[in-house]
């Protein structure tokens, strides 16, 4: 097979892929992005992701029935889904093919081999100069009897095409997207319960967050059971800790992991890390150094932001300066959102990561029932948290679970990043009544340790 010379093929169309093949057609360089699902051209944010389930959970929050809210969820989503896959396709010196992609075989000094499989079965030969996996990642399903079978097992993704709201709704796992889902569903007025295998709740996050999460959403209705082992599944039915669930649906909330098991990734010497992503080093290069790895597929936060950010260390060695890179301070102290009611945020060092290392700390704690906005949108719920270092009063990491904290962590954020100390945002002027105040008062309410 005659085999088509490429400069930059991008294999798969998310976020850091599309970012980048507008930047070669910039630079005057052609670049072929290859996708194998058309319904995911733009990539896992506006099709899969944040965009349809932000929009849903927002829409619950405004108390908007579950059909519109699916209307309104589809609407975005079309609107999100074009403009991410027009925005790389209507550039000029950006070509696409629709196929599954996988390695050949590969010469360092040269090329590295593909082959692309069209869904009639037409088969591509390419070769590229610079490959970019940028593939994504994907609901994990666990091997526990009958979950195969069940005709109502959904997953994050199959969640958000449901046709009818479920009446009893049963997710397996209270991690972070579990969570998500069960505040989504309760608020749309399903019944929802939540089993989840280990005994503690929200491990990664302090005990006083935690305890302040579990006790808000248990009253708004969601009902957990936490050291519950899941034994078996049916169709509407789950057998875990000795007990039955009965559930509608059945959505599995168990993690996440990545989309590489077509790609062949041997065959282009391309090694994975031990958690099984695709190893890197400090520019996004794989093992093999024609080929890279960004976003989701290779590890690390499974963020939209840092997919974006993952664009820039690529550019920034291909044609800027080389400075941007995994261990830059760009890519240190970055901030989550865990989408609940009210947010939980967090960035940097918490208490349980401050104390496992040794680090000496300042506590600065308060109620989110102290700021003055919370009280007016009748949401006072929540807790604040924040590190300080006792030698140079910079902020070590913060912990905000109240109203709008996914705005609120980014200034935050920015304060860590550019060394401004604490006091800074606590004697800085917001405007009132805002939640952006809060800080104000958090940097003013330390704790004494003893």
């Amino acid at each position: 097979m005659e085999k088509q010379e490429c400069k930059n093929i991008i294999i798969g169309f998310g976020k850091a892929g599309r970012v980048l093949a507008a930047k070669f057609s910039q630079e005057g360089e052609e670049s072929l992005i290859i996708e194998r699902d058309r319904a995911m051209d733009g990539g896992t944010c506006p099709n899969v992701g944040c965009v349809p389930s932000k929009t849903l959970i927002t829409a619950g929050n405004r108390n908007l029935p579950f059909t519109e809210a699916m209307k309104l969820k589809y609407a975005t989503r079309e609107k999100m889904h074009s403009g991410a896959a027009n925005g790389a396709l209507n550039q000029p010196l950006v070509s696409y093919l629709n196929g599954l992609a996988k390695f050949i075989s590969h010469n360092q000094a040269e090329h590295v081999e593909i082959e692309v499989t069209a869904p009639d079965g037409t088969v591509t030969g390419l070769k590229g100069e610079r490959i970019f996996i940028n593939t994504g990642a994907t609901p994990v399903i666990p091997e526990i009897p009958g979950i195969h079978d069940s005709k109502n097992v959904i997953t994050s993704e199959s969640a958000m095409e449901l046709e009818e709201l479920p009446e009893n709704l049963v997710i397996i796992g209270a991690g972070y997207i579990g969570l998500e889902f069960a505040g989504m569903f309760r608020r749309f007025g399903s019944r929802v319960t939540v089993l989840e295998p280990n005994s503690r709740f929200l491990p990664h996050e302090d005990k006083d967050i935690a305890d302040e999460v579990f006790k808000d959403l248990t009253e708004s209705g969601i009902i957990f059971h936490l050291n519950t082992p899941i034994e078996k599944i049916s169709d509407n039915e789950v057998l875990a800790g000795g007990k039955v669930f009965t559930a509608d649906k059945i959505l599995i909330a168990a993690g996440r992991k990545p989309n590489i098991d077509e790609l062949n990734l041997p065959a282009a010497g391309i090694e994975l890390q031990p958690n099984g992503y695709i190893k890197v080093d400090d520019t996004l290069k794989t093992t093999n150094d024609k080929v890279w790895a960004l976003g989701d597929v290779r590890g690390s936060g499974q963020f939209y932001y840092l997919s974006t950010d993952d664009f820039r260390i690529v550019t920034s060695q291909l044609f800027g300066d080389g400075s941007r890179r995994l261990t830059s301070s760009q890519r240190q102290n970055v901030p989550y959102n865990v989408f609940i009611t009210p947010t939980l945020s967090r960035v940097g060092l918490d208490e349980q990561l401050a104390q496992a290392a040794g680090r000496k700390y300042r506590l600065f704690k308060m109620p989110a029932a102290k700021i003055v906005k919370a009280n007016i949108v009748q949401n006072p719920r929540g807790l604040l948290k924040a590190l300080v270092d006792p030698k140079t009063d910079q902020i070590l990491g913060a912990t905000l679970y109240h109203e709008d904290s996914h705005e609120i962590i980014n200034l935050v954020s920015f304060a860590m990043q550019t060394d401004i100390k604490y006091m800074q945002l606590r004697d800085q002027i917001f405007t009132h009544p805002t939640m952006g105040e809060g800080l104000n008062d958090l940097f003013m309410n330390e704790v004494k340790q003893k």
